[in-house]
């Protein structure tokens, strides 16, 4: 299958561009401005990853994956919490790296979960021994039963070793694949090949026409079976190498979430490309909203304290619950240092909005 780039209605693309350019290039330049950019950055994260499980039509609550991300779940991981935790990753690892490291071929293996050429090369070397290694642990030992211990303590040590090593540098989707979960005709790395075809034919577009052209072919192309959301971060990933957003990581999943979507699957290129192109418009637009009501609040908070003493912890506490769409008390207390009432107690300073609704596991959030 291939993804043809030429024959784009320009003409009819031109406006939207211009639109979604502008707005983008104005929340970054407030976001790179502003005293709570990085609050915001990392809240994006947060919501953005939600907003990816709703276009691919599933349901995460914000609240379960703050939660989940500092381990303070209250109930076992759901698949699609799991997934979003994965996105969440994805973004923060894409942000913090330089700009053009997830369109690489290094960072889209990692992304995608490949590149255990250099584990293969580790355990083979691993199991190449020979018996000697046992010689030394076996010095000194007499009993021929020690020494048979000696050499199973050993072998056993060293297959930990060897496991552990895979758990840290092997992702999930670089083991066997499940017949049952995988389908075992479908070549990403074929389809890989095609969308790196369209990527080189895009060359010459305006950015935000690139980025939308690159995920509308990601999701023609279907490239990764379990991962469509990968393709909505690599686009974010081409605005903030393009120049577009050096200070952030476009909400693309936020903006789409607003987008119907008859006008993203439609049938027709130029109705679903008008729609990505809306969707970032849109999604840049929920960003200022956001950055200036945060800021608001900042505002309010600051007023509030005004006049503490400097040993006081509450400025601590209004830079955590910018940078956290909820805060619980354990974390409070984790963060700044503080015991479980003492949290409870600087959460009420502050007039927080209580989001639970509960005497227990509560949690907080700005007003």
């Amino acid at each position: 299958m291939r993804y043809d780039v030429s024959k784009l209605s320009l003409p009819d693309l031109f406006a939207p561009v211009a639109t979604a350019t502008a707005a983008l290039t104005r929340l970054d330049e407030r976001i790179a401005r502003s005293p709570i950019g990085d609050g915001w950055v990392q809240r994006a994260h947060f919501a953005d990853a939600c907003a990816s499980l709703w276009v691919d039509g599933e349901l995460v609550h914000l609240e379960d994956l703050v939660l989940h991300d500092v381990g303070m779940g209250i109930r076992a991981p759901s698949h699609e919490l799991t997934i979003a935790q994965d996105v969440l990753r994805s973004r923060r690892s894409i942000f913090s790296h330089p700009p053009g490291w997830a369109l690489s071929a290094d960072g889209l293996a990692k992304l995608r979960g490949r590149g255990i050429e250099e584990l293969a090369k580790s355990a083979a070397a691993t199991f190449a021994v020979e018996d000697e290694p046992f010689s030394d642990e076996a010095d000194g030992l007499d009993d021929p039963f020690d020494l048979n211990f000696a050499e199973i303590d050993a072998v056993l040590a060293r297959s930990e070793a060897l496991l552990s090593d895979a758990r840290e540098r092997t992702p999930s989707g670089a083991r066997e694949r499940d017949a049952f979960v995988y389908e075992p005709d479908w070549n990403e790395d074929e389809r890989l090949a095609e969308w790196r075809v369209a990527r080189s034919q895009a060359e010459g577009l305006p950015a935000v026409l690139r980025a939308a052209v690159l995920l509308d072919a990601w999701n023609m192309l279907q490239v990764l079976q379990h991962a469509p959301w990968l393709g909505r971060l690599l686009a974010a990933s081409l605005l903030r190498e393009a120049g577009v957003t050096p200070a952030h990581l476009a909400p693309v999943n936020l903006g789409l979430k607003q987008i119907s979507r008859e006008r993203r699957a439609s049938r027709d290129r130029d109705t679903r490309l008008l729609a990505i192109l809306d969707g970032l418009t849109a999604g840049a637009e929920a960003g200022l909203k956001e950055h200036d009501r945060l800021l608001l609040a900042r505002q309010q908070m600051q007023h509030r304290i005004s006049g503490r003493r400097i040993s006081s912890k509450l400025p601590q506490l209004i830079d955590l619950v910018l940078a956290k769409p909820m805060v619980s008390a354990g974390m409070i207390a984790s963060e700044l240092g503080v015991t479980p009432q003492g949290a409870l107690k600087i959460a009420g300073e502050l007039n927080l909005r209580e989001l639970t609704g509960r005497d227990r596991f509560r949690a907080w959030g700005v007003l």
